[in-house]
């Protein structure tokens, strides 16, 4: 397959750039931010640009505005990356004959659901970020008739900010944090999701996907595991999330059923404490590395 990559330098992007080119498929990989392929989904003229160029069997799109509270604050700065941009990219897409999968977020729900979101289920974000994500699923509906919209949640991984690599150095430097305990989601390891994404291209299936590591958590369950396995001696404090007020309001159970997944790709995700192992294992061997220099 060729496959062009947008978010390229991300957290997800990259593993998704990775596991394609050693898949065998030939991967155009793009960033706002590369050197080499400097890519603006704002930009439709772009977009166009580089579809006519290499003409991709896909497009996965894995950039986007993640700053939660930075959405409540940029609201158009939201908008113009999480809506705009797929819609730019969907209709490119339409255009040059290229199929597009889209990354979105559990947070297009309002986390009131007691038991796990199907795709089908209603979206109700609650913050500026699920709003634009939500506007960015439509948009991509809109615009082009072949597409996989992959929703998933707490993404953690080597290659960008979030929120395992925050916790751990804050704990580093502290004797005890304070860390919420009435939400709830699915850590997901992103090399994991990656492998997930390229399984449903080999399906070639169409339409949205919950796609995330089994089991479920609170951030105080995700940050004390964490520690633990780093060997830290950083007490961790579960409080509730009036105690820790932030711009934007967060939903308590974002919990995602993979029940699609599993019989479209017929795989189960992993656990996501054993992904977690796997992950802290890398944080530590490059901690090492960076000790010796």
């Amino acid at each position: 397959m060729k496959i062009l990559v947008t978010g390229a330098m991300g957290l997800l992007g990259k593993e998704v750039a990775q596991l394609c080119k050693n898949q065998g498929d030939l991967v155009v990989a793009t960033d706002i931010a590369s050197e080499d392929n400097p890519l603006d989904i704002t930009s439709l003229p772009a977009i166009r640009g580089f579809l006519a160029s290499c003409s991709p069997d896909w497009l996965i799109n894995c950039a986007a505005y993640t700053d939660v509270d930075g959405c409540e604050k940029n609201h158009d700065i939201a908008y113009e990356l999480n809506a705009r941009g797929p819609g730019n990219l969907a209709r490119a897409c339409e255009e040059y004959g290229s199929k597009l999968l889209h990354i979105s977020t559990d947070y297009v729900f309002d986390g009131e659901n007691p038991k796990p979101y199907e795709e089908d289920d209603a979206p109700n974000p609650v913050n500026v970020y699920g709003k634009s994500k939500r506007a960015g699923e439509i948009s991509v509906q809109e615009g082009v008739e072949n597409y996989i919209i992959v929703r998933t949640q707490w993404l953690f991984g080597p290659y960008g900010k979030n929120f395992v690599s925050t916790i751990l150095g804050i704990a580093q430097q502290q004797d005890a944090i304070s860390v919420v305990n009435d939400q709830w989601g699915s850590p997901t390891y992103a090399r994991d999701l990656a492998r997930a994404i390229r399984a449903l291209l080999e399906c070639d299936a169409r339409g949205i996907f919950h796609v995330r590591n089994r089991g479920k958590a609170t951030w105080f369950d995700l940050a004390k595991r964490a520690i633990e396995l780093v060997g830290l001696s950083t007490r961790v404090i579960p409080v509730g999330t009036k105690d820790f007020p932030r711009p934007a309001r967060r939903p308590a159970n974002g919990i995602l059923s993979t029940r699609r997944f599993a019989r479209e790709t017929g795989r189960l995700m992993p656990a996501w404490q054993i992904s977690l192992k796997s992950y802290i294992k890398e944080y530590l061997q490059e901690q090492r590395k960076r000790g010796q220099t």
